[in-house]
């Protein structure tokens, strides 16, 4: 079956045609690294991992490039508020982002460029844009670049904006352009700025804009076409509508799909580090499991806005614990669980853009259907059921049985002590219970199953001996 997918540009679900036959290239713009990556941050990547590994699965050879914004105003101003060097800084944030990545299991990519390692590209790609008459130096002598958006008529396809609609943003900089709305390739070095924070150029010591750094990135390592462009919704416009009108302006196709994940909020608002509501990756860990994270996040539509709560995570905590608790007691029933056959019904979602939330009701029905075949059903059959409910969860990337999440996949100590104390609890008074059901006092036996249960446990009587599950 084809894979579907949504553009941005064109506003619909269409079968996904990759440029050359059995390959996928992909561009996910990265994180600007000026301070610790929150929850917001890492749907994008959980989200396009996700993507990526469905496209493995469906056969293809996918070449995933994700940068890191290393240079940027908003590091400058960090950097300087804390009174370090701007480099100190975005390596630092950089460390911070990559393990946050690896705690939540997504794949490394096939490259991750850093801005400041391609300056060169940069330039050239400037250069080209002002020999085709979409760029100009400034006039003022500060060494600014800017892009013309009056002579690229199709700028605002992206966003779905027409050029006489828009209005400059409020913090725009209005210094020698020619129109408040053109944006800058190149930002003159300024006094206020460390030396160390420019290069030279044709126009003098300076450092690129964002947006003309990820179209020389992606060029360079994905070539002058290439499948899908991705990130968060909010770099639609400016920063991908500037790429895509810069990157086409020069001469390239650049991407032929766009795709955007919606926002995580809280209390209505976006996950930024403006709004101060920010939920860092390590302080979440440091109360719920990266396996648990991971699920909250992928459970979720990519295009669909989350509303970020502890509530919430902890209801999908539970819910997974529900899948991990069936896989656990098939390996005690059956020996080791490998990885099987997907159903068609979870494919049938994931070829339809991505439709993750409708996947998960399959692993769902499946653990139903798995846990009944534990009472009654033949060996082969919970084997099977087992076994494709862990390949479901492997391209997902929470596979339990995966050895990144050994030890519990938990960046918190305290609470694997808990579900230590919680599992020798219950344990002491199953042991009660099937003492006095060997003493056929099933008074008592009946009392204690009550108990558990009014704590939110489920209790069933296997062949092995009884098993339980938060119900």
């Amino acid at each position: 079956m084809t894979i579907r997918l949504y553009d941005t540009v064109t506003r619909e679900v269409r079968d996904f045609v990759p440029l050359q036959e059995g390959k996928v290239g992909m561009y996910v713009c990265g994180l600007t690294v000026q301070s610790e990556p929150h929850v917001g941050h890492v749907r994008s990547a959980v989200n396009f991992d996700l993507l990526r590994r469905w496209f493995t699965h469906r056969g293809y050879d996918v070449t995933f490039i994700r940068n890191v914004t290393d240079i940027d105003d908003k590091i400058l101003v960090k950097s300087a508020e804390q009174g370090r060097p701007w480099y100190n800084l975005a390596y630092d944030m950089a460390r911070e982002l990559t393990r946050a990545y690896e705690a939540l299991n997504v794949l490394p990519p096939t490259y991750e460029p850093l801005a400041t390692g391609h300056i060169p590209e940069m330039v050239v790609l400037i250069e080209r844009l002002i020999e085709r008459g979409h760029a100009y130096p400034a006039a003022d002598g500060t060494g600014d670049v800017y892009f013309d958006v009056q002579s690229w008529p199709a700028y605002g396809e992206v966003s779905g904006q027409r050029i006489d609609e828009m209005t400059p943003a409020e913090d725009a900089d209005p210094r020698g352009k020619r129109d408040p709305r053109d944006f800058a390739l190149w930002k003159g070095r300024k006094p206020s700025e460390p030396e160390s924070a420019s290069w030279p150029s044709p126009w003098g010591q300076g450092r690129p804009g964002w947006h003309i750094e990820c179209s020389a990135m992606a060029l360079k390592y994905l070539g002058d076409s290439f499948d899908i462009h991705g990130g968060g919704v909010d770099l639609r416009f400016p920063h991908h509508e500037n790429e895509q009108a810069q990157s086409r302006a020069a001469g390239c196709g650049f991407a032929s799909t766009w795709m955007h994940n919606a926002w995580i909020t809280t209390a209505g608002e976006k996950m930024s580090k403006s709004l101060g509501n920010s939920l860092t990756i390590p302080s979440v860990l440091e109360r719920t499991r990266a396996i648990d994270l991971r699920f909250y996040i992928v459970a979720a539509h990519y295009r669909s806005h989350v509303e970020f709560s502890d509530q919430a995570l902890e209801e999908h905590a539970a819910g997974f614990q529900r899948i991990e608790n069936f896989l656990d007691r098939a390996a005690q029933e059956v020996g080791e669980v490998g990885i099987g056959e997907i159903d068609p019904r979870f494919a049938e979602a994931m070829d339809d853009d991505l439709g993750a939330p409708a996947a998960v009701a399959v692993i769902y029905d499946l653990v139903r259907e798995g846990n009944k075949l534990l009472a009654a059903g033949p060996a082969d059959e919970l084997r099977r059921t087992a076994s494709s409910v862990r390949a479901m969860l492997d391209v997902m990337g929470i596979d339990p049985f995966d050895p990144h999440w050994s030890g519990g996949g938990s960046a918190s100590s305290d609470e694997e002590r808990l579900r230590s104390a919680v599992d020798a609890l219950v344990g002491t008074l199953l042991e009660q219970r099937q003492t006095a059901r060997a003493s056929k006092d099933f008074t008592t036996a009946d009392a204690i199953r009550d108990r558990i249960k009014a704590a939110g446990i489920e209790v069933e009587d296997t062949a092995s001996g009884p098993s339980w599950s938060l119900s």
